[in-house]
C-alpha cells in the first residue's frame, strides 16, 4: 500500500530541493530519516517533515508497520514565485525571486529497493569469490580441440612463456586469455594446434609459431624451465 505525504509551497527552490530526493528514493524509511536529520541542508529538513508526516498518515490510520516501510518516490515540484523587487541606482529596481516548490513523498510497505539492490549484489560478489577461490585451488586443465591442453584459471606452476623469445607482451596476453600459460603447453602443440595459435595471434607466417614450438621444446628438454 502507497502512502502519500504533500509539502506545499514549501520556499526553497525545486532544483535544491530535488538534490535532497535523489538521495532518500529506496531508502528504508529508518535509513531515510538518519539521512535527512545528519544532512546539513534546508531540503533535508522540510523532507525531514514530510517523512514523518507520512509515516505517521501510515501507522495511525493504514496500521501499517513501520520497519517495512521505504521511501517509494520523492518528487519536486516547482511552485509559485514570489516576485519582490530591491531599490537599485538611479531609481530602478532589481527583480528578486523568491521560488517556492512542492514537496511529495510517497512511502509503500515493502522490502526496501536500495537494501535489496545491495543485498543481491553483496550475494552475487561472495558467489563470485567463492567460485574463484575454488577455480585457483583447482587449477584444472581441459583439451580444447584448437588449442590443445588449456587452464580455466592460472596455474600454480612455473613456466613462463616470456622465455620464449620472439613472444611480445601482446602475444603471451592472448594466449593467457585462451588458457595458455607453461612453456609446456607449447611445447605439445600440435600441427593443428599451432595453425589455431597462428589464427588467434593474427600471424600470416604458421612458421613462426612452429620456431615457438620448438624453442618450448628445447627448453623442456634442457631443463632451463625453473
Amino acid at each position: 500500500m502507497d502512502v502519500t505525504s504533500t509539502y506545499k509551497n514549501a520556499r526553497i527552490s525545486a532544483r535544491k530541493a530535488r538534490d535532497v530526493a535523489r538521495e532518500i528514493q529506496g531508502l528504508s524509511a529508518s535509513s531515510a530519516l538518519d539521512l535527512l536529520n545528519f544532512t546539513p541542508r534546508k531540503g533535508a529538513r522540510l523532507f525531514a517533515k514530510t517523512l514523518k508526516t507520512a509515516l505517521a498518515d501510515a501507522e495511525n490510520n493504514f496500521e501499517l508497520p513501520l520497519d517495512r516501510l521505504y521511501v517509494k518516490s520523492a518528487v519536486v515540484g516547482e511552485g509559485a514565485t514570489l516576485k519582490r523587487f530591491k531599490p537599485r541606482a538611479r531609481g530602478s529596481a532589481g527583480p528578486i525571486r523568491r521560488r517556492t516548490s512542492h514537496l511529495r513523498i510517497v512511502v509503500a510497505d515493502a522490502e526496501p529497493i536500495v537494501d535489496e539492490v545491495k543485498t543481491s549484489r553483496k550475494r552475487a560478489a561472495r558467489g563470485e569469490e567463492a567460485r574463484q577461490e575454488n577455480s585457483d585451488a583447482s587449477g584444472e586443465t581441459r583439451l580444447d580441440e584448437k588449442l590443445g591442453m588449456v587452464y580455466d584459471s592460472p596455474p600454480s606452476q612455473k613456466g613462463d612463456l616470456n622465455q620464449i623469445s620472439g613472444l611480445t607482451k601482446k602475444h603471451v596476453a592472448r594466449l593467457n586469455t585462451a588458457g595458455i600459460y607453461l612453456v609446456q603447453q607449447a611445447a605439445d602443440w600440435s600441427e593443428s594446434n599451432i595453425d589455431s595459435v597462428a589464427t588467434l595471434l593474427e600471424i600470416e607466417d604458421r612458421g613462426v609459431v612452429e620456431g615457438w614450438a620448438a624453442q618450448a621444446k628445447e627448453l623442456m628438454t634442457s631443463s632451463e624451465v625453473e
